[in-house]
């Protein structure tokens, strides 16, 4: 992947910094995409180039279409073609069902499915042009097997796998491939605030017995991006340990 131009969604910090990091190992200039913590872009963009790759961060809220659309203009100003996507951006509100509000509900889908879709919109122009691209969509075992509390982030990642299968249909003979990756129990800020009870309950779904890693995550992303993947297209491949099997 020597000298591709990689765009994370997502990519400032937890999984999406891990993935935009083995990218850039993997010899790809990377561009990530930030909500709004500056900081953590800008250290990101420091681990990039510090792995010898060229890299920018640009503030993006993916839920805006124009704001999508724009910042695939300025990647692609300042670094080249873009060959490979990859959507993590991602967000939660969880609740039950009953008590959850239709902010909270549309808030998560607007970035998490339709920021997806606004993103690979607007890539795909161009991938289709070079007859070439990878898509990898982060989706979730949530959406796969459903989890209580997460109505509306298992419906967005569910979805996320629609998007996924229905693009790849529609772009496989133009040399573009869309996957997903499914993670389950992975070690994220979210995961070093459970108490003690609530990271055992978690861990006891998980076969293989361990929390995850980011780099397990960006390991199969690195794979799906890769040449050795091109003729898998529409997959989704769960990294999770054996949770949902």
């Amino acid at each position: 992947m020597n000298g591709k131009i990689a765009l994370v969604t997502g990519g400032s910090r937890g999984i999406g910094r891990a993935i935009a990091l083995q990218l850039a190992k993997d010899g790809c200039d990377v561009a990530v995409l930030y909500a709004g913590r500056r900081e953590a872009a800008d250290q990101t963009v420091s681990l990039l180039e510090a792995a010898g790759a060229r890299a920018l961060a640009i503030q993006c809220d993916v839920s805006d279409g124009e704001a999508a659309a724009a910042a695939v203009g300025e990647v692609e100003k300042t670094l080249g073609p873009i060959a490979i996507l990859v959507n993590n951006a991602g967000i939660i509100r969880d609740g039950l069902t009953m008590r959850m509000s239709s902010e909270d509900f549309r808030a998560v889908i607007d970035v998490n499915l339709t920021g997806a879709f606004h993103m690979i919109r607007a890539c795909l122009p161009g991938f289709v042009r070079r007859r070439a691209g990878r898509i990898v969509n982060i989706t979730s075992v949530s959406g796969m097997m459903g989890n209580p509390g997460q109505a509306n982030y298992a419906s967005s990642k569910a979805g996320l796998i629609g998007l996924t299968k229905t693009v790849a249909r529609e772009v496989a003979s133009r040399g573009v491939t869309v996957n997903a990756v499914a993670p389950g129990f992975i070690e994220t800020d979210m995961t070093a605030g459970m108490n003690e009870a609530a990271l055992q309950k978690g861990l006891s779904a998980v076969p293989m017995g361990r929390i995850g890693k980011p780099e397990d995550v960006a390991n199969a992303v690195s794979f799906l991006a890769s040449d050795a993947a091109g003729y898998v297209t529409g997959c989704v491949l769960k990294v999770d340990g054996g949770m949902y099997i």
